[in-house]
């Protein structure tokens, strides 16, 4: 039996999409599937149904759990708040309970430099990311707040580094980072876990970036010490599993930075 056996986890961006070798590519979709390895039933969001559908077609078959796909996006000039309790509403009709959130959704326009950035492509990654936390945090707080359950958001060296070409996404993370922070100290008393991971993933989305603005990549994206990236299984995968369940609690609130080889830097 594993550690989440029974229990419910929503993840945003959770399709299944791959790299080049076939290999997960994805790190929503990495998450998936560990979650899914300790049994936990899981929903998952995204603006792409095949993706949805394509995971939970290999996930139920390869772990014997149930998985729900909702198609949700939150976006500039939608009712984000609609949208993100919908998908608690069919959570909780479904599941009738929420043991975990993890905010994995980001889009971005990345290798846009600031000053030829527009507002639309600032509000992608800003609606994407930032206000998708904030949204789905609060629709999930009064089930969070009945499991004791935990919340994993996303940010990003982007925002800790000042990347070049990543204005929107930079500020998206550090956005989320401080909205975290605040969820950790209001949230503390309900026993509501709450943690922030800065990956460094080989992903297909980054695996693309490299291809379609290969100088942004260059002065962005540095190999860790170790000599390669995270795996979206093997690495961020796990840490959410580990970092979510209840042997964690002491940590809420701190900074999870997850480098390629390089272990757990508090």
């Amino acid at each position: 039996m594993g550690m989440y056996e029974n229990k419910v986890c929503i993840i945003t961006g959770g399709g299944k999409a791959t790299l080049k070798n076939g290999q997960p590519g994805a790190i929503g979709y990495g998450i998936a599937h560990c979650f899914a390895k300790e049994g936990a039933n899981l929903v998952i969001t995204g603006r792409n149904v095949k993706k949805l559908e394509d995971a939970k077609a290999e996930l139920e078959e390869m772990y014997g759990i149930q998985v729900l796909p909702v198609q949700a996006d939150i976006s500039a000039g939608a009712d984000n708040a609609a949208t993100a309790k919908m998908v608690v509403d069919k959570t909780l009709e479904k599941f009738g309970r929420i043991d975990v959130l993890i905010n994995n959704a980001q889009a971005s326009a990345s290798g846009v430099t600031l000053v030829d950035h527009t507002t639309d492509q600032f509000n992608l990654a800003l609606y994407s990311g930032l206000y998708a936390a904030f949204y789905y945090m609060q629709a999930c707080y009064p089930a969070l707040k009945e499991s004791q359950g935990s919340v994993i958001n996303f940010a990003s060296g982007a925002g800790l580094f000042g990347n070049f070409g990543q204005c929107a996404y930079a500020a998206a993370k550090e956005g989320i980072r401080g909205l975290s922070r605040v969820a950790a100290t209001e949230w503390a008393k309900d026993n509501i876990n709450i943690n922030i991971i800065c990956p460094l993933a080989w992903t297909a989305q980054l695996e693309n970036f490299s291809l379609a603005y290969p100088d942004a990549f260059k002065q962005n994206v540095k190999m860790p010490p170790a000599g390669h990236y995270g795996d979206v299984i093997q690495d961020i995968g796990r840490v959410c599993v580990q970092i979510a369940g209840p042997d964690f609690k002491y940590m809420t609130g701190e900074t999870i930075t997850l480098e390629g080889g390089m272990g757990l830097r508090p």
